[in-house]
């Protein structure tokens, strides 16, 4: 009797003992499993990052051109002449793709010196105020034969959401040894949205200068090295 009083404490703290490293060892294979779950992700998402090469714009093969409608019975022309941005491209998933494009907004060109004075001034673009114009996307998807690129534009001091659909022209090898791709694609915004509201209301009703501004660009872009 004494014996079992003796043996009684003995075999609860060896059955807290046992108890205790089933726990240590339950809670090692739970390290074990998720370390092993991280060496498998971590190889993936470096291989994502190496598929995406970054293409930097070339602006001498660039054009980014804009219309807008002029008394309401005709169309303006214009561009912007100076401009920077890349591309981080992934061959294999377009859609893992993404782009940043920056604009000068003082660069501003209708081969007409006082209209581009006056698209300067705070009637309109406010460059001093607002000297860049930038569209960042947020995520593309596959559209039809081409892709659609979602992402925030920025102009005169305004943020908002735009779908731009675009195609992808090529991706060649150039002469030089040089990686190029070529983009294209158009989209129309409202002015108004992005709080550039000057307009005069003529005798007919008409505007003088259009609401709805059509963008258009073709971009070459090479390779960084």
């Amino acid at each position: 009797m004494l014996l079992q009083i003796l043996v009684a404490p003995l075999s609860g703290m060896q059955g807290i003992e046992v108890f205790q490293l089933n726990c240590r060892r339950k809670k090692m294979k739970r390290l074990w499993i998720l370390f092993i779950c991280l060496m498998l992700i971590l190889p993936a998402n470096s291989m994502a990052q190496q598929e995406a090469v970054t293409f930097k714009i070339d602006p001498v093969h660039t054009s980014i051109l804009f219309t807008v409608r002029h008394l309401m019975i005709n169309k303006v022309h214009g561009k912007f002449k100076k401009f920077s941005g890349e591309i981080q491209y992934n061959e294999k998933d377009i859609t893992k793709s993404s782009v940043k494009v920056t604009v000068d907004a003082a660069s501003i060109n209708t081969d007409n010196q006082r209209r581009d004075n006056d698209l300067r001034s705070k009637n309109f673009l406010m460059v001093e105020k607002y000297p860049e114009i930038t569209f960042v996307s947020k995520k593309i998807r596959k559209q039809g034969d081409g892709f659609v690129a979602i992402g925030d534009l920025t102009l005169h001091g305004v943020t908002r959401e735009v779908q731009i659909p675009f195609e992808i022209t090529a991706v060649i090898n150039d002469p030089w040894g040089n990686k190029r791709m070529g983009v294209e694609g158009s989209f129309e915004i409202n002015r108004r949205d992005y709080d550039i509201l000057w307009n005069r209301t003529m005798d007919n009703g008409g505007l003088v200068v259009g609401n709805k501004v059509k963008i258009e660009f073709n971009l070459e872009a090479i390779a960084a090295k």
